[in-house]
């Protein structure tokens, strides 16, 4: 299957939460792999392998497979993740036809707040919501997997004063 998502920094003043459907705590890591990115992930209640491939357009699309996969099996797996994990509550904002999933950061990467909108094709139209601020697509700042490497404290200079 071929995701397609934009990612967008989010304003901090937390408009997005009085909308938002639902409210998720999020565990992840990911295991080395060439060629591929392999994430394990708990979210509440639920775990989940997912397998994405390179993207060839600026991060904007790639292939991605995702199944659900025992709870237990998954923490077993997260002890195998190098680097250690993302951590992360993740708010399912609904807008303008689209679901925005808007990540708020714990831990190593507290502070960072950014939104992704998956869309069935790559110029598929959609309204924006006024807490949404500038894309980061293909920005691989904003890369989950990255942001183990290279957490957000180290780097947030790059990201505009009112959106810190």
């Amino acid at each position: 299957m071929q995701e397609i998502e934009r990612k967008f920094l989010v304003k901090r003043d937390g408009a997005f939460k009085g909308i938002a459907a639902s409210a998720s705590e999020i565990a992840q890591g990911y295991m080395s792999v060439k060629g591929a990115t392999v994430r394990i992930r708990l979210r509440d209640e639920k775990a989940y392998l997912t397998i994405k491939g390179p993207s060839e357009d600026g991060g904007l699309s790639r292939y991605e497979f995702e199944r659900e996969i025992p709870v237990e099996d998954a923490r077993e797996m997260l002890k195998l993740c190098k680097g250690g994990l993302i951590e992360k509550t993740r708010y399912l904002v609904p807008y303008g036809g689209h679901t925005f999933e808007v990540d708020e950061f714990k831990g190593d990467n507290e502070g960072l707040l950014f939104a992704e909108v998956e869309l069935g094709s790559v110029d598929e139209a959609f309204e924006k919501p006024e807490w949404l601020g500038p894309e980061v697509t293909g920005d691989r700042h904003f890369y989950n997997k990255g942001l183990l490497k290279n957490p957000y404290p180290t780097w947030k200079q790059l990201v505009p004063e009112e959106y810190r």
